[in-house]
């Protein structure tokens, strides 16, 4: 009976430290005012269309977006492109198909059936062209991390200096929202890097905002619609108890008169 009360005692313990660890090493990620949260939450079709921007010109170097082909960007509830404007982003990309009727692999322009094109042929690839670091595939990487589109939020405005007594290996930087601090990536935004073509202002906090959005909404797509079906969902839910009332208020009043 000791040995079982010496057991739990220590597990509470331990149970106890890596709560205070969890706890201290929580960070308080930068807040925004995301378009998409709530009830009635939509996309803002700017900041999707700002935010493909962002990831063509920055992020898709190294970062490939596999589940994503170019026609989901004429599709109603994402970016919503015109399906002219579409192709033209298509086209501008160079994919390898084939074989063609000699047996050789040959490019085309991108088509809107294409998936995006990738960075690189292979992981292998990728890891040899950034130091062994294999940067992940950015179509859900939202959900994939903890604290969502948040996280991601602040992680891009996240780069200042290590504090003193810190010593970083070479290629690797300090970034106070990654967990550990430590980062193989750059900081990749400066202020006024990209010229939007709405003519807003490329700030970091807005080219951070932007492509985060555009993140949210490759992971969740379909997001407007849940939306609305949950929000119609509760009007049923609301008319049907309101139905329910009645009708027991009517049943209970024929047994009160009865008796």
């Amino acid at each position: 009976m000791k040995n079982f009360f010496r057991t739990l005692s220590l597990i509470t313990l331990v149970f106890i430290f890596q709560f205070n660890c969890n706890a201290a090493e929580k960070v308080e990620y930068l807040k925004t005012d995301w378009s998409f949260k709530g009830l009635f939450g939509k996309f803002d079709r700017s900041a999707l269309q700002r935010g493909y921007q962002v990831y063509t010109e920055v992020c898709s170097s190294c970062h490939s977006m596999k589940y994503l082909s170019y026609r989901n960007l004429a599709e109603k509830g994402g970016p919503e492109f015109t399906e002219a404007q579409a192709k033209a982003i298509a086209a501008s990309f160079e994919v390898t198909d084939g074989p063609n009727s000699d047996g050789d692999m040959f490019t085309r322009p991108g088509k809107l059936s294409d998936k995006f094109v990738m960075p690189y042929e292979n992981v292998k690839a990728a890891q040899a062209a950034n130091g062994g670091a294999y940067p992940p595939d950015m179509s859900v990487l939202v959900k994939a991390r903890g604290g969502g589109v948040d996280y991601i939020y602040s992680l891009l405005q996240g780069y200042v200096d290590p504090p003193q007594g810190i010593v970083l290996d070479d290629g690797v930087h300090y970034n106070k929202f990654m967990y550990g601090n430590k980062i193989k990536m750059a900081n990749q935004l400066s202020d006024g890097l990209i010229e939007y073509g709405d003519g807003t202002n490329a700030t970091v906090e807005q080219m951070s905002k932007d492509v985060t959005t555009f993140l949210m909404w490759a992971a969740e797509p379909h997001l407007e619609t849940r939306h609305q079906m949950g929000f119609k969902a509760i009007i049923y839910l609301i008319i049907l108890t309101i139905l329910v009332y009645f009708s027991m208020k009517k049943i209970w009043s024929r047994i009160e008169t009865e008796v």
